[in-house]
Protein backbone atom coordinates (compact mmCIF):
# COMPACT_ATOMS: atom_id res chain seq x y z
CA UNK A 1 0.00 0.00 0.00
CA UNK A 2 0.94 3.32 -0.54
CA UNK A 3 2.45 5.22 2.31
CA UNK A 4 0.70 7.44 4.78
CA UNK A 5 0.95 10.81 3.46
CA UNK A 6 2.30 13.54 6.06
CA UNK A 7 0.20 16.78 7.03
CA UNK A 8 1.43 19.07 3.95
CA UNK A 9 1.04 18.06 0.19
CA UNK A 10 4.00 18.52 -1.75
CA UNK A 11 1.92 21.05 -3.75
CA UNK A 12 1.80 23.20 -0.79
CA UNK A 13 5.11 23.16 -0.50
CA UNK A 14 5.97 27.26 -1.72
CA UNK A 15 9.43 26.82 -2.98
CA UNK A 16 8.81 24.13 -5.21
CA UNK A 17 10.78 21.73 -4.17
CA UNK A 18 10.02 17.73 -3.39
CA UNK A 19 9.52 16.85 0.41
CA UNK A 20 12.94 16.37 2.55
CA UNK A 21 13.68 13.15 3.04
CA UNK A 22 12.04 12.85 6.84
CA UNK A 23 8.69 13.61 5.42
CA UNK A 24 6.34 10.10 4.42
CA UNK A 25 4.82 11.10 1.44
CA UNK A 26 2.58 8.29 -0.18
CA UNK A 27 3.59 6.84 -3.75
CA UNK A 28 0.98 9.17 -5.63
CA UNK A 29 1.44 12.26 -4.25
CA UNK A 30 4.95 11.49 -5.38
CA UNK A 31 4.41 11.03 -8.88
CA UNK A 32 2.91 14.23 -8.56
CA UNK A 33 5.12 15.68 -7.16
CA UNK A 34 7.71 15.22 -9.31
CA UNK A 35 5.14 14.92 -13.00
CA UNK A 36 4.92 19.20 -11.45
CA UNK A 37 8.77 19.55 -11.35
CA UNK A 38 8.88 18.14 -14.77
CA UNK A 39 6.18 20.45 -16.24
CA UNK A 40 8.44 22.78 -18.20
CA UNK A 41 11.12 20.46 -19.32
CA UNK A 42 11.51 20.21 -23.41
CA UNK A 43 10.34 16.91 -24.98
CA UNK A 44 13.97 16.24 -25.31
CA UNK A 45 14.62 15.91 -21.65
CA UNK A 46 11.88 13.85 -21.07
CA UNK A 47 12.89 11.33 -23.52
CA UNK A 48 16.07 11.70 -22.18
CA UNK A 49 15.42 10.73 -18.53
CA UNK A 50 12.73 8.10 -19.78
CA UNK A 51 15.52 6.38 -21.50
CA UNK A 52 17.93 6.09 -18.49
CA UNK A 53 17.57 3.10 -17.18
CA UNK A 54 19.57 4.19 -13.64
CA UNK A 55 16.32 7.30 -13.01
CA UNK A 56 14.10 6.02 -9.73
CA UNK A 57 10.80 4.53 -10.20
CA UNK A 58 8.68 8.18 -9.23
CA UNK A 59 11.19 10.37 -11.28
CA UNK A 60 10.82 8.07 -14.33
CA UNK A 61 7.18 8.21 -14.05
CA UNK A 62 6.43 12.18 -13.76
CA UNK A 63 8.83 12.49 -16.61
CA UNK A 64 6.62 10.14 -18.42
CA UNK A 65 3.58 11.40 -17.35
CA UNK A 66 4.50 15.37 -18.29
CA UNK A 67 5.84 13.65 -22.31
CA UNK A 68 2.32 12.11 -22.32
CA UNK A 69 0.08 15.12 -21.16
CA UNK A 70 2.61 17.69 -23.56
CA UNK A 71 3.90 15.97 -26.29
CA UNK A 72 2.28 12.48 -26.83
CA UNK A 73 -0.36 13.57 -29.18
CA UNK A 74 2.39 15.92 -31.34
CA UNK A 75 4.51 13.25 -32.48
CA UNK A 76 4.16 11.62 -35.79
CA UNK A 77 5.73 9.57 -38.74
CA UNK A 78 9.37 9.25 -37.78
CA UNK A 79 9.40 10.45 -34.62
CA UNK A 80 6.60 8.90 -33.71
CA UNK A 81 8.02 5.30 -34.26
CA UNK A 82 11.34 6.21 -32.19
CA UNK A 83 9.66 7.23 -29.44
CA UNK A 84 7.26 4.34 -29.40
CA UNK A 85 10.40 1.67 -29.86
CA UNK A 86 11.07 4.00 -26.63
CA UNK A 87 8.79 3.48 -24.49
CA UNK A 88 8.09 -0.19 -25.51
CA UNK A 89 11.63 -0.85 -24.29
CA UNK A 90 11.50 1.13 -21.25
CA UNK A 91 8.14 -1.20 -20.89
CA UNK A 92 9.59 -4.43 -21.06
CA UNK A 93 12.61 -3.37 -18.94
CA UNK A 94 10.86 -1.99 -15.63
CA UNK A 95 9.68 -3.36 -12.77
CA UNK A 96 7.57 -0.38 -11.43
CA UNK A 97 4.07 -0.67 -11.86
CA UNK A 98 3.81 3.38 -11.54
CA UNK A 99 6.31 3.50 -14.89
CA UNK A 100 4.31 0.43 -16.50
CA UNK A 101 1.09 2.36 -16.28
CA UNK A 102 1.94 5.76 -17.67
CA UNK A 103 3.66 3.77 -20.48
CA UNK A 104 0.68 2.00 -21.49
CA UNK A 105 -1.89 5.35 -20.93
CA UNK A 106 0.94 7.29 -23.29
CA UNK A 107 0.91 4.69 -25.95
CA UNK A 108 -2.52 4.03 -26.30
CA UNK A 109 -2.74 8.08 -26.66
CA UNK A 110 -0.08 8.07 -29.22
CA UNK A 111 -1.86 5.68 -31.40
CA UNK A 112 -5.11 4.40 -29.91
CA UNK A 113 -6.05 1.99 -32.19
CA UNK A 114 -3.04 0.16 -32.13
CA UNK A 115 -2.85 -0.09 -28.82
CA UNK A 116 -6.13 -0.10 -27.22
CA UNK A 117 -6.48 -3.59 -27.58
CA UNK A 118 -3.47 -4.81 -25.79
CA UNK A 119 -2.39 -1.99 -23.04
CA UNK A 120 -6.10 -1.13 -22.25
CA UNK A 121 -6.45 -4.71 -20.54
CA UNK A 122 -3.14 -3.98 -18.97
CA UNK A 123 -4.70 -1.33 -17.47
CA UNK A 124 -7.70 -2.55 -16.39
CA UNK A 125 -5.51 -5.91 -14.74
CA UNK A 126 -3.36 -2.86 -12.56
CA UNK A 127 -6.98 -2.86 -10.45
CA UNK A 128 -6.52 -5.76 -8.95
CA UNK A 129 -2.70 -4.68 -7.80
CA UNK A 130 -2.33 -4.33 -4.38
CA UNK A 131 -0.63 -0.57 -3.98
CA UNK A 132 -3.66 1.40 -4.14
CA UNK A 133 -1.90 4.45 -5.24
CA UNK A 134 -1.52 1.83 -8.15
CA UNK A 135 -4.79 0.86 -9.37
CA UNK A 136 -5.78 4.68 -8.41
CA UNK A 137 -3.61 5.94 -11.16
CA UNK A 138 -4.59 3.02 -13.30
CA UNK A 139 -8.30 3.55 -13.12
CA UNK A 140 -7.82 7.01 -13.89
CA UNK A 141 -6.02 5.95 -17.11
CA UNK A 142 -8.86 3.68 -18.07
CA UNK A 143 -11.45 5.99 -17.36
CA UNK A 144 -9.61 8.80 -19.32
CA UNK A 145 -9.75 6.32 -22.28
CA UNK A 146 -13.22 5.56 -22.33
CA UNK A 147 -14.40 9.05 -21.75
CA UNK A 148 -12.14 11.25 -24.10
CA UNK A 149 -13.43 9.51 -27.10
CA UNK A 150 -17.07 8.34 -28.38
CA UNK A 151 -18.41 5.22 -27.35
CA UNK A 152 -16.59 2.61 -29.64
CA UNK A 153 -18.05 -0.93 -29.53
CA UNK A 154 -14.46 -2.17 -30.13
CA UNK A 155 -13.04 -0.54 -27.26
CA UNK A 156 -16.18 -1.29 -25.30
CA UNK A 157 -15.82 -5.46 -25.99
CA UNK A 158 -12.30 -5.42 -25.20
CA UNK A 159 -12.85 -3.63 -21.66
CA UNK A 160 -15.88 -5.92 -20.99
CA UNK A 161 -14.10 -9.24 -22.19
CA UNK A 162 -11.15 -8.48 -19.82
CA UNK A 163 -13.57 -7.54 -16.91
CA UNK A 164 -15.58 -10.43 -17.32
CA UNK A 165 -12.49 -12.79 -16.99
CA UNK A 166 -11.31 -11.41 -14.31
CA UNK A 167 -14.65 -11.27 -12.13
CA UNK A 168 -15.46 -15.29 -13.29
CA UNK A 169 -12.52 -15.58 -11.40
CA UNK A 170 -13.42 -13.87 -8.60
CA UNK A 171 -17.15 -15.08 -8.68
CA UNK A 172 -17.21 -17.29 -5.49
CA UNK A 173 -15.62 -14.34 -2.80
CA UNK A 174 -17.88 -11.97 -4.64
CA UNK A 175 -21.37 -14.12 -3.11
CA UNK A 176 -20.52 -12.46 0.09
CA UNK A 177 -20.25 -9.25 -0.97
CA UNK A 178 -22.70 -6.86 0.04
CA UNK A 179 -21.26 -3.65 -0.67
CA UNK A 180 -18.71 -3.53 -2.63
CA UNK A 181 -15.66 -1.79 -2.23
CA UNK A 182 -13.31 0.49 -4.07
CA UNK A 183 -11.39 -1.73 -6.07
CA UNK A 184 -14.53 -3.90 -6.93
CA UNK A 185 -17.12 -0.64 -7.51
CA UNK A 186 -13.67 0.74 -10.00
CA UNK A 187 -14.28 -2.51 -11.89
CA UNK A 188 -18.08 -2.06 -11.59
CA UNK A 189 -18.55 1.44 -13.11
CA UNK A 190 -16.01 0.86 -16.41
CA UNK A 191 -18.73 -3.00 -16.61
CA UNK A 192 -21.36 -0.40 -16.64
CA UNK A 193 -19.65 1.68 -19.39
CA UNK A 194 -19.12 -1.19 -21.24
CA UNK A 195 -22.62 -2.20 -21.37
CA UNK A 196 -24.20 0.69 -22.03
CA UNK A 197 -22.29 0.98 -24.95
CA UNK A 198 -22.54 -2.74 -26.18
CA UNK A 199 -26.12 -3.57 -25.07
CA UNK A 200 -28.06 -5.16 -22.08
CA UNK A 201 -27.76 -8.71 -24.06
CA UNK A 202 -23.79 -8.20 -22.44
CA UNK A 203 -25.36 -9.28 -18.97
CA UNK A 204 -26.52 -12.89 -19.85
CA UNK A 205 -22.63 -13.32 -19.95
CA UNK A 206 -22.07 -12.28 -16.39
CA UNK A 207 -21.67 -14.42 -13.45
CA UNK A 208 -24.89 -13.39 -11.59
CA UNK A 209 -22.65 -12.62 -8.23
CA UNK A 210 -22.02 -10.05 -10.63
CA UNK A 211 -24.87 -9.06 -12.01
CA UNK A 212 -26.12 -8.67 -8.22
CA UNK A 213 -23.80 -5.85 -7.88
CA UNK A 214 -24.28 -3.81 -10.49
Amino acid sequence: MGLISAPLAWAQNGNGDLPSANTIFDDKMLVDGYAKKYQNLPKETLLAMIRDDTLTTYRSAGALRVFKEKYSREVVSNEKKIIEKILLRRLHRTDSPFVEVEIMHALCLMDRYRYFRTMAPALVLKLDHYNTAVNDIAFEHVNQLITAENNRSREARVIFNTLRKTLFLSRKRLMDVKEPDARLSKKLKLLRWSIKVLGNQELKKLPKEVINLL
